[in-house]
């Protein structure tokens, strides 16, 4: 008897397909010839061990969310959800499969304190949890995009983050208008509706505001056909010179001491 693979069941398998392919290419610290990736990368493990006592009132917030039994409707302009595609979603499940774990929540605070991190965006606040990190090394302004009313309420409003601008409603028509208020942008996380088209559209429209000090996360790089084939081409456009793939995320840098290289690093 034939088997029937749906497009359902294809989507769910691909990262796991992908995270092989990404197992059996990755390289550790040890195999990096270049002394800047070397001491960034080295850097990046001495920091999440420095903060290991850090932030842990996040995960607290975190873990009241993922014991909650509220269900909000959801206004989805993305990709939609693997688990949980359905407009009535509970805050519980949209905080398990939405949000980045702790390890790659201080991999985004890391690379934005390498910035001057006067300006950093964030596109796709979902439940908050990514928002707080970023605010505690934001040393100026940090703003926030989330599609959902529902879940923006959930994740806001919140005390001690004074630093922390949330912008609510379609990502299209918000980012425009809010890059038009600013000169620069040295940190963005682009993890929000996780199409080709979008991702590679917000990144476009980012770039002009950037300086050869920004740098740019990408999130679930491999979270479809569609984001691998958005995260190739955005590693050979010109403007990077530096592109480094963690499976979940990828980060890109403007200015790098050396000819443009991509890197696969175990994380």
């Amino acid at each position: 008897m034939p088997i029937t693979i749906t497009t359902d069941l294809l989507n769910k398998v691909y990262p796991l397909l992908s995270y092989l392919v990404y197992w059996l290419k990755k390289e550790d610290r040890h195999s990096l010839q270049s002394p800047f990736l070397f001491s960034t990368y080295q850097n990046l493990i001495s920091f999440i061990k420095a903060r290991k006592r850090e932030d842990l009132d996040i995960e607290d917030f975190r873990n009241q969310l993922l014991s909650s039994k509220e269900i909000i409707v959801v206004e989805d302009y993305g990709a939609g959800s693997k688990n949980v595609n359905t407009p009535k979603r509970r805050v519980a499940e949209i905080t398990k499969y939405s949000t980045s774990n702790r390890k790659f929540a201080q991999l985004y605070q890391y690379f934005a304190a390498l910035t001057p991190a006067e300006t950093v965006l964030e596109l796709g606040t979902c439940t908050g949890i990514s928002s707080r990190y970023l605010s505690r090394v934001t040393k100026g302004q940090l703003y926030t995009f989330e599609g959902s009313k529902e879940i923006a309420r959930v994740a806001f409003p919140i005390r001690g983050y004074e630093n922390l601008n949330a912008i609510v409603g379609d990502l299209n028509l918000t980012l425009p208008k809010t890059l038009a208020t600013l000169d620069t942008v040295d940190f963005a996380l682009i993890d929000a509706t996780h199409t080709y088209e979008n991702t590679l559209s917000y990144l476009k429209q980012i770039l002009p505001k950037t300086n050869t000090k920004s740098i740019i996360a990408i999130g679930d790089i491999h979270w479809s056909r569609q984001m691998e084939r958005a995260w190739k081409e955005i590693k050979n456009m010109p403007e990077i010179r530096l592109s480094l793939d963690f499976y979940e995320c990828g980060i890109v840098f403007f200015d790098y001491p050396g000819d443009k290289a991509d890197y696969i690093l175990d994380f």
